[in-house]
């Protein structure tokens, strides 16, 4: 499974923040970006359980302010 976080930070701890989220187990991807969220991290996972671990890992990162989560929905199976 696939998941993107977007993370709010304090000011001036955007880089930190991605550079630290790609220190986690099942961290993709990391991004400072421009726009309402600071940084958006791509997880990937297997199970629902890993992505509550995976969550509070990066809530826990210094600079942390808070997160949302956006869960991938896979294509549907055409025959």
């Amino acid at each position: 499974m696939k998941a993107y976080i977007l993370v709010n930070s304090e000011p001036g701890m955007i880089w930190k923040v991605a550079e630290a989220a790609l220190s986690i187990e099942c961290v993709k991807e990391a991004y400072a970006v421009t726009g309402q969220f600071d940084n958006i991290v791509q997880i990937e996972f297997e199970k629902m359980e890993d992505l509550g671990r995976i969550i509070e890992k990066i809530q826990s990162i210094k600079g942390v302010l808070r997160t949302q989560t956006l869960i991938t929905i896979p294509p549907p199976i055409r025959e």
